[in-house]
């Protein structure tokens, strides 16, 4: 690799705009509204290591004493909790509604970029295939902190990501089901090694887009892949969860458009609900963003908000 090559995708890495495996962080921003207030940087210690995250409260917080609900966003490979929660401008999406977002760091990788993943189980970096870092013990320890000492609703806490993100978000359902109202997973699919077993099936939203070539919503090795990291299919992943909440076999064709197909598995047990949305542009990105680097990365989609249909999903769940 060149220096300047490498320098390039160091100074990219660094901004989280950019990664060198399969599941890079998504580059897109929405148009700007009023900008909300910064998010506080905290710390949790967690199996012998510090873990990083980005804490917004809404104006909501201060106003009145209610207990708010509480987002929690992965970021995808390469990325960081500041840089997802910049991009994807979830905060502002906060503001409005009036529900708390974390933005958690995944752990850093050897090497000189020190890029950040999770583990999702057979995916991402050695964190996941040498490490085995406990990444679903430390979501649990963060909810029971912020419960602990925040106006969290521990019954609305609910865990959205993208990418490496959206394939933690799965192996949460499977692992943490007893602390999340719901998930909503773009552009990753599961990578469980283990059977999922949960003691209850959560509300699953999927998002995803046909032109995805890191992710294929049909599985297998993305050709934009570095790592060359095998994906199962959307619909072989959401299968699994309808199983298991005994939903119909296949999913039903709820809307068609020019821009998006909307699924959903129905007749599900137990307040469980599957649905898909498969855009027909966009990429490995944010549905309704826009790129916030020239070159790299894909077109969003601009088939819908990504914010706005994930909470208008959310808001229907809460744990019992």
């Amino acid at each position: 690799m060149s220096k300047l090559l490498f320098s390039m995708l160091a100074f990219w890495a660094s901004l989280g705009r950019y990664s060198p495996i399969n599941h890079y962080v998504s580059t897109q921003q929405l148009a700007p509204v009023s900008p909300p207030e910064l998010s506080v940087r905290d710390t949790l210690r967690y199996d012998e290591q510090t873990r990083i995250y980005w804490l917004h409260l809404p104006p909501a917080y201060k106003q009145h004493d209610e207990l708010l609900p509480l987002v929690i966003a992965l970021h995808g490979g390469g990325g960081s909790g500041q840089q997802f929660e910049s991009q994807s401008k979830l905060s502002e999406k906060a503001d409005q509604e009036g529900f708390i977002t974390v933005c958690p760091d995944g752990l850093q990788n050897p090497g000189v970029l020190g890029l950040r993943t999770w583990n999702a189980g057979a995916c991402c970096g050695q964190i996941a295939s040498v490490q085995h870092s406990d990444d679903v013990g430390f979501i649990r320890k963060l909810i029971d902190k912020l419960v602990a000492t925040r106006r969290v609703d521990p019954k609305k806490v609910y865990a959205l990501g993208h990418s490496n993100g959206a394939m933690l978000c799965y192996r949460l359902a499977c692992e943490l089901p007893d602390k999340l109202a719901a998930i909503a997973a773009n552009s990753g699919t599961m990578q469980l090694k283990t059977a999922c077993k949960p003691n209850r099936v959560i509300p699953i939203l999927h998002i995803h887009s046909q032109l995805d070539r890191n992710v294929p919503y049909i599985g297998g090795v993305g050709t934009k892949s570095i790592n060359k990291q095998w994906n199962s299919p959307v619909d072989s992943t959401l299968t699994v969860f309808a199983q298991l909440a005994g939903c119909s076999t296949t999913k039903e064709t709820v809307k068609t458009t020019d821009k998006y197909s909307f699924y959903k598995w129905s007749g599900c047990q137990d307040g469980a609900e599957i649905q898909y949305y498969l855009t027909a542009d966009g990429g490995h990105s944010w549905p309704g963003g826009t790129k916030a680097v020239r070159f790299i990365g894909d077109e969003p989609s601009t088939a819908f908000v990504n914010n706005d249909l994930i909470w208008s999903f959310f808001k229907n769940y809460s744990l019992k």
